[in-house]
Protein backbone atom coordinates (compact mmCIF):
# COMPACT_ATOMS: atom_id res chain seq x y z
CA UNK A 1 0.00 0.00 0.00
CA UNK A 2 2.79 2.44 0.94
CA UNK A 3 4.72 1.65 -2.26
CA UNK A 4 1.63 2.15 -4.41
CA UNK A 5 0.82 5.40 -2.63
CA UNK A 6 4.36 6.75 -3.16
CA UNK A 7 4.30 5.82 -6.86
CA UNK A 8 0.87 7.39 -7.33
CA UNK A 9 1.89 10.66 -5.69
CA UNK A 10 5.09 10.74 -7.76
CA UNK A 11 3.11 10.31 -10.97
CA UNK A 12 0.69 13.08 -9.99
CA UNK A 13 3.54 15.41 -9.03
CA UNK A 14 5.24 14.95 -12.42
CA UNK A 15 1.99 15.73 -14.30
CA UNK A 16 2.29 19.32 -15.55
CA UNK A 17 -1.47 19.65 -16.16
CA UNK A 18 -2.18 18.73 -12.56
CA UNK A 19 0.77 20.36 -10.78
CA UNK A 20 -1.08 23.59 -9.89
CA UNK A 21 -3.85 21.71 -8.11
CA UNK A 22 -1.38 19.35 -6.43
CA UNK A 23 0.79 22.19 -5.10
CA UNK A 24 -2.19 24.09 -3.78
CA UNK A 25 -3.70 20.92 -2.33
CA UNK A 26 -0.47 20.19 -0.46
CA UNK A 27 -0.72 23.52 1.35
CA UNK A 28 -4.42 23.14 2.02
CA UNK A 29 -3.96 19.53 3.10
CA UNK A 30 -1.19 20.44 5.53
CA UNK A 31 -3.45 23.10 7.02
CA UNK A 32 -6.37 20.69 7.33
CA UNK A 33 -4.14 18.12 9.01
CA UNK A 34 -2.97 20.75 11.50
CA UNK A 35 -6.52 21.99 12.09
CA UNK A 36 -7.82 18.46 12.55
CA UNK A 37 -5.02 17.65 14.99
CA UNK A 38 -5.79 20.79 17.00
CA UNK A 39 -9.48 19.89 16.98
CA UNK A 40 -8.76 16.37 18.18
CA UNK A 41 -6.56 17.66 20.99
CA UNK A 42 -9.36 19.97 22.08
CA UNK A 43 -11.87 17.09 21.92
CA UNK A 44 -9.61 14.87 24.02
CA UNK A 45 -9.20 17.60 26.64
CA UNK A 46 -12.97 18.17 26.77
CA UNK A 47 -13.73 14.44 26.96
CA UNK A 48 -11.09 13.78 29.63
CA UNK A 49 -11.52 16.90 31.77
CA UNK A 50 -15.19 17.78 31.34
CA UNK A 51 -16.80 14.46 30.34
CA UNK A 52 -19.14 13.12 27.66
CA UNK A 53 -22.07 15.35 28.70
CA UNK A 54 -20.14 18.57 28.11
CA UNK A 55 -18.78 17.07 24.89
CA UNK A 56 -22.39 16.60 23.80
CA UNK A 57 -23.29 20.20 24.71
CA UNK A 58 -20.36 21.51 22.65
CA UNK A 59 -21.44 19.31 19.72
CA UNK A 60 -25.02 20.62 19.88
CA UNK A 61 -23.86 24.27 20.09
CA UNK A 62 -21.45 23.76 17.20
CA UNK A 63 -24.15 22.11 15.07
CA UNK A 64 -26.54 24.94 15.93
CA UNK A 65 -24.00 27.54 14.79
CA UNK A 66 -23.27 25.62 11.61
CA UNK A 67 -26.98 25.40 10.81
CA UNK A 68 -27.70 29.08 11.46
CA UNK A 69 -24.62 30.28 9.56
CA UNK A 70 -25.76 28.41 6.46
CA UNK A 71 -28.79 30.69 6.27
CA UNK A 72 -26.90 33.84 7.22
CA UNK A 73 -24.14 33.27 4.65
CA UNK A 74 -26.90 32.66 2.05
CA UNK A 75 -24.72 30.57 -0.25
CA UNK A 76 -22.41 33.53 -0.90
CA UNK A 77 -19.27 31.72 0.25
CA UNK A 78 -19.59 29.45 -2.79
CA UNK A 79 -20.70 32.14 -5.22
CA UNK A 80 -17.71 34.31 -4.22
CA UNK A 81 -15.45 31.46 -5.26
CA UNK A 82 -16.79 32.04 -8.75
CA UNK A 83 -17.37 35.82 -8.72
CA UNK A 84 -14.02 37.02 -7.35
CA UNK A 85 -11.88 35.26 -10.02
CA UNK A 86 -14.40 36.31 -12.69
CA UNK A 87 -14.13 40.01 -11.78
CA UNK A 88 -10.35 39.83 -11.41
CA UNK A 89 -10.03 38.46 -14.95
CA UNK A 90 -12.71 40.53 -16.69
CA UNK A 91 -12.52 43.83 -14.78
CA UNK A 92 -10.16 44.61 -11.90
CA UNK A 93 -9.28 43.95 -8.24
CA UNK A 94 -11.41 46.97 -7.29
CA UNK A 95 -14.41 45.43 -9.04
CA UNK A 96 -13.84 42.14 -7.22
CA UNK A 97 -13.46 43.99 -3.92
CA UNK A 98 -16.77 45.80 -4.36
CA UNK A 99 -18.51 42.47 -4.95
CA UNK A 100 -16.86 41.06 -1.84
CA UNK A 101 -17.71 44.12 0.27
CA UNK A 102 -21.35 44.10 -0.80
CA UNK A 103 -21.55 40.39 -0.06
CA UNK A 104 -19.96 40.97 3.34
CA UNK A 105 -22.62 43.52 4.33
CA UNK A 106 -25.38 41.21 3.07
CA UNK A 107 -24.03 38.49 5.37
CA UNK A 108 -23.62 40.85 8.36
CA UNK A 109 -27.18 42.14 7.98
CA UNK A 110 -28.61 38.63 7.69
CA UNK A 111 -26.54 37.52 10.68
CA UNK A 112 -27.69 40.32 12.98
CA UNK A 113 -31.36 39.80 12.11
CA UNK A 114 -31.13 36.02 12.47
CA UNK A 115 -29.15 36.25 15.71
CA UNK A 116 -31.77 38.55 17.23
CA UNK A 117 -34.51 36.09 16.32
CA UNK A 118 -32.70 33.10 17.81
CA UNK A 119 -31.67 35.04 20.91
CA UNK A 120 -35.34 35.75 21.63
CA UNK A 121 -36.27 32.15 20.84
CA UNK A 122 -33.52 30.45 22.92
CA UNK A 123 -35.92 29.26 25.62
CA UNK A 124 -38.36 27.88 23.05
CA UNK A 125 -35.61 26.02 21.16
CA UNK A 126 -34.16 24.45 24.31
CA UNK A 127 -37.50 23.56 25.89
CA UNK A 128 -39.81 22.69 23.01
CA UNK A 129 -37.41 21.40 20.35
CA UNK A 130 -34.77 19.67 22.49
CA UNK A 131 -36.78 19.10 25.68
CA UNK A 132 -33.71 20.32 27.59
CA UNK A 133 -34.45 23.72 29.20
CA UNK A 134 -30.95 23.84 30.70
CA UNK A 135 -29.53 24.35 27.19
CA UNK A 136 -31.30 27.72 26.82
CA UNK A 137 -28.33 29.81 27.96
CA UNK A 138 -26.03 28.01 25.51
CA UNK A 139 -28.31 28.73 22.55
CA UNK A 140 -28.55 32.38 23.64
CA UNK A 141 -24.74 32.65 23.80
CA UNK A 142 -24.36 30.98 20.42
CA UNK A 143 -26.85 33.39 18.84
CA UNK A 144 -24.70 36.36 19.85
CA UNK A 145 -21.71 34.88 18.01
CA UNK A 146 -23.54 33.99 14.77
CA UNK A 147 -22.12 37.03 12.95
CA UNK A 148 -18.53 35.95 13.73
CA UNK A 149 -19.16 32.40 12.59
CA UNK A 150 -20.68 33.73 9.36
CA UNK A 151 -17.73 36.04 8.69
CA UNK A 152 -15.35 33.16 9.35
CA UNK A 153 -17.12 31.06 6.71
CA UNK A 154 -17.28 33.90 4.18
CA UNK A 155 -13.70 35.12 4.49
CA UNK A 156 -12.15 31.65 4.39
CA UNK A 157 -13.75 31.01 1.01
CA UNK A 158 -13.13 34.55 -0.28
CA UNK A 159 -9.40 33.99 0.26
CA UNK A 160 -9.67 31.01 -2.09
CA UNK A 161 -11.15 33.28 -4.74
CA UNK A 162 -8.00 35.42 -4.57
CA UNK A 163 -5.89 32.25 -4.87
CA UNK A 164 -3.96 33.12 -1.72
CA UNK A 165 -3.00 29.54 -1.03
CA UNK A 166 -0.85 30.11 2.05
CA UNK A 167 -3.33 32.57 3.55
CA UNK A 168 -6.15 30.09 2.94
CA UNK A 169 -4.11 27.47 4.77
CA UNK A 170 -3.70 29.81 7.76
CA UNK A 171 -7.40 30.68 7.76
CA UNK A 172 -8.27 26.99 8.05
CA UNK A 173 -6.14 26.59 11.16
CA UNK A 174 -7.25 29.73 13.01
CA UNK A 175 -10.63 28.58 14.45
CA UNK A 176 -9.23 25.38 15.96
CA UNK A 177 -6.03 27.12 17.06
CA UNK A 178 -7.87 29.91 18.86
CA UNK A 179 -10.32 27.38 20.31
CA UNK A 180 -7.55 25.26 21.81
CA UNK A 181 -5.68 28.32 23.08
CA UNK A 182 -8.78 29.66 24.81
CA UNK A 183 -9.76 26.22 26.12
CA UNK A 184 -6.43 25.87 27.92
CA UNK A 185 -6.03 29.47 29.06
CA UNK A 186 -9.61 30.02 30.25
CA UNK A 187 -9.68 26.52 31.75
CA UNK A 188 -6.68 27.33 33.92
CA UNK A 189 -8.29 30.56 35.13
CA UNK A 190 -11.96 29.60 35.39
CA UNK A 191 -13.10 26.29 36.96
CA UNK A 192 -16.39 26.06 35.05
CA UNK A 193 -17.97 23.32 32.92
CA UNK A 194 -18.91 26.03 30.40
CA UNK A 195 -15.28 26.75 29.48
CA UNK A 196 -15.38 24.55 26.30
CA UNK A 197 -18.38 26.54 25.03
CA UNK A 198 -16.67 29.87 25.78
CA UNK A 199 -13.57 28.66 23.94
CA UNK A 200 -15.55 27.53 20.88
CA UNK A 201 -17.40 30.85 20.57
CA UNK A 202 -14.31 32.93 21.31
CA UNK A 203 -12.38 31.10 18.59
CA UNK A 204 -14.97 32.06 15.99
CA UNK A 205 -15.00 35.69 17.18
CA UNK A 206 -11.23 36.05 16.86
CA UNK A 207 -11.14 34.32 13.45
CA UNK A 208 -14.03 36.38 12.08
CA UNK A 209 -12.37 39.68 12.99
CA UNK A 210 -8.92 38.65 11.78
CA UNK A 211 -10.36 37.31 8.51
CA UNK A 212 -11.96 40.70 7.79
CA UNK A 213 -8.58 42.42 8.31
CA UNK A 214 -6.78 39.91 6.06
CA UNK A 215 -9.27 40.30 3.21
CA UNK A 216 -9.19 44.11 3.34
CA UNK A 217 -5.39 44.15 3.28
CA UNK A 218 -5.17 41.57 0.47
CA UNK A 219 -7.55 43.49 -1.77
CA UNK A 220 -6.31 47.03 -1.09
CA UNK A 221 -2.70 46.32 -2.00
CA UNK A 222 -3.90 45.22 -5.48
CA UNK A 223 -6.31 48.09 -6.15
CA UNK A 224 -5.73 51.27 -8.18
CA UNK A 225 -7.89 54.42 -8.43
CA UNK A 226 -8.49 54.00 -12.18
CA UNK A 227 -9.56 50.34 -12.01
CA UNK A 228 -12.61 49.54 -14.18
CA UNK A 229 -15.56 48.40 -12.07
CA UNK A 230 -18.57 46.29 -12.92
CA UNK A 231 -21.23 46.90 -10.30
CA UNK A 232 -23.30 43.90 -9.21
CA UNK A 233 -26.60 44.48 -7.47
CA UNK A 234 -27.59 42.66 -4.31
CA UNK A 235 -30.25 40.85 -6.34
CA UNK A 236 -27.65 39.66 -8.88
CA UNK A 237 -25.43 38.28 -6.13
CA UNK A 238 -28.30 36.52 -4.37
CA UNK A 239 -29.68 35.03 -7.61
CA UNK A 240 -26.37 33.22 -8.08
CA UNK A 241 -26.05 32.33 -4.41
CA UNK A 242 -29.51 30.94 -3.60
CA UNK A 243 -29.21 27.58 -5.42
CA UNK A 244 -25.91 27.09 -3.59
CA UNK A 245 -27.64 28.04 -0.32
CA UNK A 246 -30.19 25.27 -0.85
CA UNK A 247 -27.42 22.77 -1.55
CA UNK A 248 -25.47 23.87 1.53
CA UNK A 249 -28.62 23.58 3.66
CA UNK A 250 -29.33 20.06 2.53
CA UNK A 251 -25.68 19.05 2.85
CA UNK A 252 -25.76 20.25 6.44
CA UNK A 253 -28.94 18.27 7.04
CA UNK A 254 -27.20 15.12 5.85
CA UNK A 255 -24.12 15.73 7.99
CA UNK A 256 -25.64 17.18 11.17
CA UNK A 257 -29.20 15.85 11.47
CA UNK A 258 -27.89 12.88 13.45
CA UNK A 259 -26.30 15.13 16.08
CA UNK A 260 -29.35 17.39 16.33
CA UNK A 261 -31.89 14.57 16.55
CA UNK A 262 -29.81 12.66 19.06
CA UNK A 263 -29.87 15.86 21.10
CA UNK A 264 -33.67 15.85 20.83
CA UNK A 265 -34.31 12.17 21.60
CA UNK A 266 -31.31 10.90 23.57
CA UNK A 267 -28.93 12.02 26.33
CA UNK A 268 -26.10 14.55 25.96
CA UNK A 269 -23.63 11.74 26.62
CA UNK A 270 -24.90 9.78 23.62
CA UNK A 271 -24.58 12.90 21.48
CA UNK A 272 -20.98 13.12 22.66
CA UNK A 273 -20.27 9.49 21.68
CA UNK A 274 -21.72 10.01 18.22
CA UNK A 275 -19.92 13.33 17.74
CA UNK A 276 -16.58 11.62 18.39
CA UNK A 277 -17.42 8.77 15.97
CA UNK A 278 -18.26 11.28 13.24
CA UNK A 279 -15.18 13.39 14.00
CA UNK A 280 -12.91 10.36 13.54
CA UNK A 281 -14.73 8.98 10.49
CA UNK A 282 -14.58 12.34 8.75
CA UNK A 283 -10.84 12.76 9.24
CA UNK A 284 -10.65 12.20 5.48
CA UNK A 285 -12.70 15.32 4.88
CA UNK A 286 -9.55 17.42 5.19
CA UNK A 287 -8.18 15.65 2.10
CA UNK A 288 -11.36 16.27 0.12
CA UNK A 289 -11.47 19.89 1.27
CA UNK A 290 -7.82 20.44 0.38
CA UNK A 291 -8.14 19.02 -3.13
CA UNK A 292 -11.51 20.66 -3.78
CA UNK A 293 -10.24 24.05 -2.62
CA UNK A 294 -7.81 24.07 -5.53
CA UNK A 295 -9.87 22.08 -8.06
CA UNK A 296 -13.00 24.26 -7.98
CA UNK A 297 -11.67 27.30 -9.89
CA UNK A 298 -9.89 24.96 -12.34
CA UNK A 299 -13.11 23.03 -13.05
CA UNK A 300 -14.93 26.29 -13.82
CA UNK A 301 -12.12 27.61 -16.01
CA UNK A 302 -11.88 24.43 -18.12
CA UNK A 303 -15.64 23.96 -18.47
CA UNK A 304 -16.33 27.53 -19.59
CA UNK A 305 -13.38 27.32 -22.00
CA UNK A 306 -14.98 24.30 -23.66
CA UNK A 307 -12.11 21.99 -22.66
CA UNK A 308 -14.30 19.06 -21.58
CA UNK A 309 -11.68 16.35 -22.09
CA UNK A 310 -9.13 18.22 -19.98
CA UNK A 311 -11.84 18.93 -17.40
CA UNK A 312 -12.46 15.23 -16.87
CA UNK A 313 -8.75 14.53 -16.95
CA UNK A 314 -8.23 16.93 -14.04
CA UNK A 315 -11.34 15.60 -12.26
CA UNK A 316 -10.06 12.02 -12.54
CA UNK A 317 -6.61 12.96 -11.32
CA UNK A 318 -8.20 14.77 -8.38
CA UNK A 319 -10.28 11.70 -7.57
CA UNK A 320 -7.19 9.48 -7.79
CA UNK A 321 -5.35 11.72 -5.36
CA UNK A 322 -8.33 11.65 -2.98
CA UNK A 323 -8.61 7.84 -3.15
CA UNK A 324 -4.96 7.06 -2.42
CA UNK A 325 -4.71 9.57 0.43
CA UNK A 326 -8.01 8.74 2.17
CA UNK A 327 -8.19 4.95 1.88
CA UNK A 328 -5.24 4.28 4.27
CA UNK A 329 -6.89 6.54 6.87
CA UNK A 330 -10.25 4.77 6.59
CA UNK A 331 -8.64 1.31 6.77
CA UNK A 332 -6.70 2.36 9.86
CA UNK A 333 -9.92 3.46 11.56
CA UNK A 334 -11.51 0.09 10.84
CA UNK A 335 -8.52 -1.79 12.28
CA UNK A 336 -7.57 0.34 15.29
CA UNK A 337 -10.74 2.40 15.81
CA UNK A 338 -11.83 0.68 19.02
CA UNK A 339 -8.49 0.89 20.87
CA UNK A 340 -8.12 4.47 19.59
CA UNK A 341 -11.44 5.42 21.17
CA UNK A 342 -10.43 3.71 24.41
CA UNK A 343 -6.98 5.25 24.68
CA UNK A 344 -7.71 8.76 23.38
CA UNK A 345 -11.17 9.45 24.76
CA UNK A 346 -11.71 6.93 27.54
CA UNK A 347 -13.30 3.46 28.00
CA UNK A 348 -16.87 4.81 27.86
CA UNK A 349 -16.36 6.00 24.28
CA UNK A 350 -15.76 2.49 22.89
CA UNK A 351 -19.53 2.13 22.51
CA UNK A 352 -19.16 4.45 19.49
CA UNK A 353 -17.09 1.91 17.51
CA UNK A 354 -20.00 0.27 15.57
CA UNK A 355 -21.26 3.74 14.63
CA UNK A 356 -17.73 4.66 13.56
CA UNK A 357 -17.61 1.67 11.17
CA UNK A 358 -20.92 2.63 9.54
CA UNK A 359 -19.86 6.25 8.95
CA UNK A 360 -16.46 5.09 7.65
CA UNK A 361 -18.21 2.98 5.01
CA UNK A 362 -20.20 5.99 3.88
CA UNK A 363 -17.03 8.08 3.77
CA UNK A 364 -15.33 5.46 1.59
CA UNK A 365 -18.04 5.81 -1.06
CA UNK A 366 -17.71 9.58 -0.75
CA UNK A 367 -13.94 9.30 -1.35
CA UNK A 368 -14.09 7.09 -4.44
CA UNK A 369 -16.74 9.33 -6.02
CA UNK A 370 -14.40 12.30 -6.43
CA UNK A 371 -15.45 15.96 -6.24
CA UNK A 372 -19.04 15.32 -7.39
CA UNK A 373 -20.73 18.30 -5.76
CA UNK A 374 -18.00 20.76 -6.71
CA UNK A 375 -18.05 19.49 -10.28
CA UNK A 376 -21.81 20.05 -10.52
CA UNK A 377 -21.62 23.57 -9.03
CA UNK A 378 -18.73 24.69 -11.22
CA UNK A 379 -20.26 23.35 -14.49
CA UNK A 380 -23.66 25.04 -14.25
CA UNK A 381 -25.49 22.01 -12.87
CA UNK A 382 -26.06 23.45 -9.41
CA UNK A 383 -29.85 23.16 -9.65
CA UNK A 384 -29.73 19.45 -10.51
CA UNK A 385 -27.26 18.87 -7.70
CA UNK A 386 -29.52 20.85 -5.35
CA UNK A 387 -32.40 18.51 -6.22
CA UNK A 388 -30.31 15.39 -5.63
CA UNK A 389 -29.08 16.65 -2.27
CA UNK A 390 -32.58 17.82 -1.29
CA UNK A 391 -34.06 14.38 -1.93
CA UNK A 392 -31.21 12.72 -0.02
CA UNK A 393 -31.57 15.11 2.92
CA UNK A 394 -35.32 14.45 3.08
CA UNK A 395 -34.64 10.71 3.22
CA UNK A 396 -31.93 11.32 5.85
CA UNK A 397 -34.34 13.15 8.15
CA UNK A 398 -36.90 10.37 7.75
CA UNK A 399 -34.36 7.67 8.54
CA UNK A 400 -33.13 9.53 11.62
CA UNK A 401 -36.68 9.97 12.90
CA UNK A 402 -37.33 6.29 12.33
CA UNK A 403 -34.08 4.85 13.71
CA UNK A 404 -32.76 7.16 16.45
CA UNK A 405 -35.55 6.66 19.04
CA UNK A 406 -34.93 2.88 19.00
CA UNK A 407 -31.29 2.49 17.98
CA UNK A 408 -29.62 5.72 19.16
CA UNK A 409 -26.18 6.42 17.71
CA UNK A 410 -26.31 3.29 15.56
CA UNK A 411 -29.50 4.54 13.93
CA UNK A 412 -27.94 7.97 13.31
CA UNK A 413 -24.82 6.36 11.80
CA UNK A 414 -26.93 4.13 9.53
CA UNK A 415 -28.82 7.16 8.23
CA UNK A 416 -25.57 9.06 7.63
CA UNK A 417 -24.03 6.12 5.75
CA UNK A 418 -27.10 5.67 3.54
CA UNK A 419 -27.26 9.37 2.73
CA UNK A 420 -23.59 9.68 1.75
CA UNK A 421 -23.85 6.66 -0.53
CA UNK A 422 -27.11 7.76 -2.16
CA UNK A 423 -26.00 11.35 -2.77
CA UNK A 424 -22.71 10.35 -4.42
CA UNK A 425 -24.05 7.46 -6.48
CA UNK A 426 -26.96 9.55 -7.81
CA UNK A 427 -24.63 12.42 -8.75
CA UNK A 428 -22.17 10.09 -10.46
CA UNK A 429 -25.07 8.59 -12.41
CA UNK A 430 -26.21 12.01 -13.61
CA UNK A 431 -22.69 13.03 -14.66
CA UNK A 432 -22.32 9.77 -16.57
CA UNK A 433 -25.64 10.25 -18.37
CA UNK A 434 -24.90 13.86 -19.35
CA UNK A 435 -21.19 13.72 -20.18
CA UNK A 436 -20.58 10.02 -20.83
CA UNK A 437 -17.85 10.05 -18.15
CA UNK A 438 -17.65 10.18 -14.36
CA UNK A 439 -15.52 11.95 -11.77
CA UNK A 440 -15.02 8.81 -9.68
CA UNK A 441 -11.92 6.65 -9.31
CA UNK A 442 -11.39 3.07 -8.16
CA UNK A 443 -8.32 1.06 -9.24
CA UNK A 444 -8.93 -1.22 -12.25
CA UNK A 445 -12.62 -0.26 -12.37
CA UNK A 446 -13.15 3.49 -12.86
Amino acid sequence: MIRILKQTLHNLASDQRFSEILTGSAWALSARVAATALGLVASIIIARVYGAEVMGIVAVVQSFLMLVSIFTVLGTKTSLLRLIPEHLVKYSPTSAFKVYRKTQWIVITASVLTATLFLLAADFIADRMFSKPHLSSYFAMAAIFVVFKSLTELNTQAVRGLRLIKTFAIMQILPQGFNLLLLISIGLLLPSRDVPVYALLGGFAMTGILGWIIMDYSFRKRMYPDDPVQIMSTLDILSISFPMLMTATMTFAIGQTGVIMLGMFRSEAEVGYYAIAVKLATLTSFVLTAVNSMAGPKFSELFHSGKTDELFYVAKRSAKLIFWTTTPILLSLVIVGKPLLHIAFGPEFTVAYPALLLVVLGQFVNSISGATGLFMNMTGNQRIFRNIVFATAFANVGLNLLLIPSYGIHGAATAAMFSLMTWNIATLGYIKLKFGKTTGYFPKIA
